[in-house]
């Protein structure tokens, strides 16, 4: 079972210099942001998942890659899995609809976003059942916003490409890691390769679809089932810098997923450190991804 994790860091002047020139907007720091945490994503990986094969860190480029990372993590590069038309691209979307195309990489494979932790023991059965993916899928009609959006279209594309009849009713998976297969993306995207690379952009539209394109193909073709994971998400808008932190330190399950938003420098600063110092306090040992 191997891991890919999308990441990006905001902070690179190289990567800065091509998002002005390509999309002409203002950087969203709650998207972009660089929080110094992916280290820790790593450790927990080696030190909870230690059945996993390889990591996977699918980066815009050489300039993207940390300094502190070792032989050990493997950078792919956008260029290498996507269509050139689709390159450079700043949309997680659209990135995310190559991902089953890095070379080599195994037929369960589990993919991360950098904000995304195993913060405690877990089991390759966990994410896996009878070789199904696992993880909750709930059923919604209504619902307006960028990211409910993206569900509703996944949700119909898949239907559409398994000769389904149309529904009202759309699926979104749990927003925790995902338990992907490689055979079932690759299926889909040989079906639907056209039209995912006409709905693909480099900045987030109303009408792209996510890599829930994938989970939801998997689902209503029978190779995933509905289990939750053990997982608590956490919205910076909301909760408090020491429920953060407990939930590093002492976790009631297996996953967390801290969720960045809009905030004031300043309490990015004082929120930043907070996680840091836990994160430090509770996985202190270099993992084999870092020199």
């Amino acid at each position: 079972m191997d891991v890919v994790i999308a990441y990006v860091d905001g902070n690179d002047p190289q990567w800065q210099k091509v998002y002005a020139a390509v999309t002409n907007q203002p950087i969203l720091k709650k998207r972009f942001r660089d929080w110094g945490t992916l280290k820790y994503l790593l450790r927990g990986i080696e030190t909870y998942m230690p059945f996993i094969r390889n990591v996977y860190l699918v980066v815009s480029g050489p300039t993207q890659v940390p300094s502190w990372a070792s032989e050990s993590l493997r950078p792919v590069f956008h260029k290498d899995i996507l269509p050139p038309e689709l390159v450079p691209t700043f949309n997680a979307s659209t990135i995310e609809m190559g991902l089953h195309r890095i070379k080599g990489i195994d037929e369960q494979f589990l993919y991360f976003n950098d904000d995304m932790y195993p913060v405690a023991e877990c089991s390759p059965d966990d994410f896996y059942v009878d070789g199904k993916g696992a993880m909750k899928f709930s059923r919604f009609v209504f619902g307006n916003g960028l990211y409910k959006m993206l569900s509703k279209n996944a949700s119909s594309m898949a239907r559409k490409y398994l000769g389904l009849k149309p529904s009202k009713v759309y699926i979104r998976p749990q927003h925790i890691c995902s338990p992907m297969l490689k055979s079932a993306c690759d299926e889909l995207y040989s079906k639907a390769e056209d039209e995912i690379i006409s709905i693909s952009t480099p900045l987030r539209e109303d009408f792209n679809v996510n890599q829930y394109l994938y989970l939801d193909y998997m689902y209503y073709s029978g190779r995933a089932v509905s289990r939750r994971l053990s997982n608590t998400h956490i919205s910076l808008a909301i909760a408090s810098l020491e429920k953060v932190r407990r939930c590093i330190m002492a976790p009631r399950t297996k996953l967390v997923c801290i969720n960045d938003v809009s905030m004031s420098e300043k309490k990015f600063q004082t929120y930043q450190s907070g996680i840091l110092d836990a994160f430090e306090t509770r996985l202190p040992n270099k993992s084999r991804f870092e020199k």
